[in-house]
């Protein structure tokens, strides 16, 4: 990409993005060229970031391990539904990965917790969703009977209209009330460390930018 054509799209996505200034679009948007160039040498033509590319992010950067919540992320990025994560859609993407406020996020982690896109959390979302991300125990007792006990007490304190499922309303207030119930049903967001580290490594001196 030429240098002109870099400047006009650090330009449009720093003008559409809330939390990173134009220094850190240019670094970030560098960073998907770099990715995608890879994946486009390997695998033909490739517009974007595709799920396992991506996925392959989420893991060795972020530290990420549960298959089900990694490809809820990766359609949480992928806001047109092409298969691929474009520029933009890294952009503000990460944008509310790394930095967004606690509205933000509650809306991004409701949408990966919502495994059909109904508007809900059910029971047996909730169920898959805690059956994956719990470490597996040997153990006499059925492991299912457990997780069946767990969903229970999570909608016990989370379930605020008692219909049986959590909708963004029930979700959002449970949040405000205990924030660790953000990531209640597996964990969607970069920990402190995994986002200092890479904000550290991908926000270096703009000196070192300048020939860009």
């Amino acid at each position: 990409m030429n240098r002109k054509k870099l400047q006009k799209l650090t330009d449009t996505l720093t003008k559409n993005c809330k939390h990173f200034n134009k220094f850190e679009v240019q670094c970030l948007i560098n960073l998907f060229y770099n990715m995608v160039g890879d994946v486009t040498e390997r695998q033909g033509m490739v517009t974007g970031l595709d799920r396992n590319a991506f996925r392959n992010i989420l893991h060795m950067t972020f530290g990420m391990t549960d298959d089900m919540i990694m490809d809820r992320v990766f359609r949480g990025f992928d806001k047109d539904n092409d298969g691929c994560v474009n520029v933009s859609e890294w952009i503000s993407g990460l944008s509310v990965f790394l930095r967004g406020t606690l509205e933000e996020k509650m809306k991004y982690c409701f949408e990966v917790f919502d495994l059909n896109g109904d508007g809900f959390i059910s029971k047996e979302e909730m169920f898959h969703m805690l059956k994956n991300s719990l470490l597996k125990q040997p153990s006499e007792e059925d492991p299912d009977e457990g997780i069946k006990d767990l969903v229970e007490i999570t909608l016990k304190k989370m379930d605020h209209d008692h219909d049986g499922k959590l909708s963004f309303s029930d979700y959002e207030q449970a949040v405000r009330e205990e924030t660790l119930l953000l990531e209640a049903f597996g964990p969607c967001l970069p920990d402190p460390k995994s986002e200092m580290e890479f904000e550290a490594q991908v926000f270096k001196d703009p000196n070192e930018f300048n020939d860009i």
